[in-house]
C-alpha cells in the first residue's frame, strides 16, 4: 500500500492526506454519539498535546526544511523564511479581523471579527475552519516539496506531519461537537459540523501541494508560510483555550508530550 502511494502524484497524495486529517477530525467529532458531556481536564490536555504538536511540526517539519531550502546561507537563507512565517501569521490575523467567529468553549458575547447575526454553530465552526486551513496547506506543501526531489524533504516526513496532525486534529471534532450537543442539538446534527470543520483540509492541502510543486521557488516560502499561520494559530486560540479554565499545569504538560510526539515522529520517519 505505501509503495502505492509513493507512486501517485503529489496533488493526489496531498489529498489522500488531508482526506486522513479530516477523518480523524470526524472520528474526535463522533465522540458525540457515546457522550454529550465534555471532561474538561480531559479537553484541556488534548488541546495541549494539539498545541505541542503544531510547534513542533512548525519547526522540524516545516521552518528547519525552509531554511535549508532556501540556498543560501548566513542571514540571507533567514529572509525568504521570515517573510514567508511572518506572511503565514498576517493571513491568519486577515481571516481574524474579516470573518467573524466564535473560538469553542467562549460565551456567544466573545465572538471576533465583525458582528453579525450568524447563529453560535456557524461561528463555532469557521472558527475551527479558520484552525484547520494552515493544517491543510503544511500537509500539502510537504508533499508538494517531496515531489520536487530535493533531499531535505522525504516521504516519511510527509507522512509523520499528516500523522501528528491527524492526531491533534481528534480533540477538535469533540470540542465543537460536545458543546452544541449540551446545547440541544440532536447528536447527529453536533457530529455533522463537527466535521464539516475540516473539510477545508484536503482543499488546502491539494492547493498547497500544486502550488508547491508548479512554482518551486517559493518552497521555502510556502514551507515558512505554514508554520507562521500555524503558530498564529496555536498562540491566538489553542494554548489560550487550554488553559482558560483553571487546568493550566497539566494542559502546559501536555503540550512538551505533544512536542515530543511530533518531533519523534519526524526524526523517525525522516
Amino acid at each position: 500500500m505505501l509503495a502505492h502511494f509513493a507512486g501517485l502524484n503529489p496533488v493526489h497524495q496531498a489529498l489522500l492526506a488531508g482526506l486522513f486529517t479530516w477523518g480523524l477530525t470526524a472520528l474526535g467529532a463522533g465522540g458525540v454519539f457515546l457522550s454529550r458531556e465534555m471532561n474538561r481536564r480531559r479537553l484541556d490536555a488534548m488541546l495541549g498535546f494539539a498545541a505541542g504538536v503544531m510547534i513542533a511540526a512548525s519547526f522540524w517539519s516545516l521552518l528547519l526544511p525552509a531554511l535549508e531550502l532556501s540556498g543560501s546561507t548566513g542571514l540571507q537563507a533567514c529572509i525568504p523564511v521570515a517573510v514567508g512565517f511572518l506572511a503565514g501569521g498576517v493571513f491568519l490575523r486577515g481571516l481574524d479581523i474579516l470573518l467573524p467567529h466564535l473560538h469553542p468553549g467562549y460565551p456567544l458575547r466573545e465572538a471576533e471579527g465583525p458582528s453579525s447575526s450568524l447563529r453560535r454553530t456557524t461561528l463555532l465552526v469557521i472558527a475551527i475552519t479558520m484552525h484547520n486551513i494552515p493544517e491543510g496547506l503544511a500537509v500539502g506543501v510537504t508533499f508538494g516539496a517531496v515531489a520536487t526531489g530535493l533531499p531535505h524533504e522525504t516521504l516519511g516526513a510527509a507522512i509523520a506531519l499528516t500523522v501528528g496532525i491527524g492526531l491533534q486534529n481528534f480533540p477538535e471534532g469533540f470540542a465543537v461537537s460536545a458543546p452544541l450537543a449540551g446545547e440541544g442539538y440532536s447528536r447527529i446534527r453536533s457530529f455533522w459540523y463537527g466535521q464539516l470543520s475540516a473539510v477545508v483540509e484536503p482543499v488546502a492541502a491539494v492547493l498547497g501541494a500544486a502550488v508547491v510543486f508548479i512554482v518551486q521557488p517559493l518552497l521555502p516560502y510556502a514551507l515558512a508560510f505554514a508554520a507562521g499561520a500555524m503558530i498564529f494559530v496555536v498562540g491566538e486560540e489553542v494554548i489560550p483555550e487550554s488553559q482558560r479554565h483553571g487546568n493550566t499545569d497539566l494542559a502546559t504538560m501536555s503540550l512538551l508530550v505533544g512536542f515530543v510526539t511530533m518531533m519523534v515522529l519526524d526524526v523517525t520517519f525522516s
